[in-house]
C-alpha cells in the first residue's frame, strides 16, 4: 500500500532558497467572530507575531515577514528531508495550534473578570468555539530574488494598508454593497485624498506595522559580563530574536545588512 503515497517523495530543489507562505483561511470569519477592531486590530497583530516567534523557536529559519493573515518564511535549512508533503502539513498546523493559543490569551481572555478566570483556568473550562486554519505554499528561489519577494508581499502589505483605511472609512456612512463599489472606482490617490481632506487622517502618521508589515530575524547585541581571567567587564556579541515593527521599504541594502543576502 506504501506505492500508493504517490506524493510522499517530492522534495523542494535543492540549488533553491525555499521560502513558505501561510495564509489565513477564512479569517474574514473570525474577524467577525472576535469583532475585530477596523482596519486593524493590535491584538491579532500581537497574535500573528507570537505565532512568528513559536516558528522561529520551532525551526530557526533566517527570516519571517508578517502581515494582515499571511506568514512568509525564509528557511535556513530545510526540515523534514526537504519533503513537501511534510513542510506544506507541519508548518500550517503548527501555525493554526499556536493562533488559536494567542488569540485565547488576546482576545477570550483579556477581558475577564480575573476572579471568573482563574476559576474557570483551574477547573479546564475554558473553551474556544472557533477553529483556525492555514494553507501553505512552497516558494523556491535564487538568492537574488529574495528581496524582490518580500518587496512583492510589502507592496501587497501596503495596498492592503491603504484599501482597508478607505473601505472601512466608507462604511462608517455607506452600506457594505455601497462602498465595494466606490471603492472599485477609486485609485490610490483618490483615496489617499479623500481619508485626508474629509475624514482628517493621514496615512503617513499611521504606524508602520499597518503600513508595512512586521520582521522576525536574528540581530547582534551587545551582552556585557565579567571575565574571571582578565578580572574585568567585558563586552561580546550574541545573536537574538529582534522584532522590527519599524520597518523600511524592502531593498537589496536591508537584506544584505542583516545578513540574509
Amino acid at each position: 500500500m506504501k506505492d500508493y503515497e504517490t506524493y510522499s517523495n517530492l522534495k523542494v530543489p535543492k540549488s533553491s532558497k525555499i521560502i513558505l507562505r501561510l495564509d489565513g483561511r477564512g479569517f474574514h470569519n473570525l474577524s467577525k467572530k472576535l469583532n475585530f477592531k477596523k482596519p486593524y486590530d493590535s491584538h491579532f497583530s500581537k497574535s500573528m507575531v507570537e505565532v512568528a516567534k513559536h516558528i522561529f523557536k520551532e525551526f530557526s529559519p533566517l527570516f519571517i515577514y508578517t502581515f494582515s493573515d499571511e506568514i512568509n518564511i525564509l528557511l535556513s535549512e530545510i526540515p523534514f528531508s526537504s519533503r513537501i508533503e511534510k513542510l506544506n502539513s507541519v508548518f500550517p498546523s503548527l501555525a493554526s495550534s499556536s493562533l488559536t493559543l494567542h488569540l485565547q490569551k488576546n482576545f477570550e481572555i483579556k477581558n475577564q473578570n480575573l476572579d471568573d478566570l482563574e476559576n474557570k483556568l483551574l477547573n479546564n473550562e475554558y473553551n474556544l468555539d472557533f477553529i483556525v486554519s492555514f494553507d501553505s505554499r512552497v516558494v523556491p528561489l535564487a538568492i537574488e530574488d529574495i528581496s524582490s519577494y518580500f518587496k512583492w508581499r510589502q507592496d501587497e502589505a501596503w495596498r492592503n494598508f491603504v484599501n482597508s483605511y478607505g473601505y472601512w472609512t466608507l462604511r462608517e456612512d455607506l452600506s457594505k454593497r455601497e462602498a465595494t463599489e466606490k471603492m472599485r472606482a477609486c485609485k490610490s490617490s483618490d483615496i489617499h485624498e479623500f481619508l485626508h481632506s474629509k475624514k482628517g487622517i493621514n496615512l503617513n502618521k499611521k504606524p508602520k506595522w499597518q503600513k508595512r508589515g512586521v520582521a522576525l530575524y536574528k540581530k547582534k547585541k551587545s551582552i556585557k559580563g565579567f571575565n574571571p581571567i582578565t578580572k574585568r567587564e567585558e563586552s561580546s556579541f550574541r545573536n537574538s530574536l529582534f522584532i522590527d515593527k519599524e520597518l523600511g521599504i524592502f531593498d537589496e541594502d536591508f537584506f544584505k545588512n542583516i545578513g540574509i543576502i
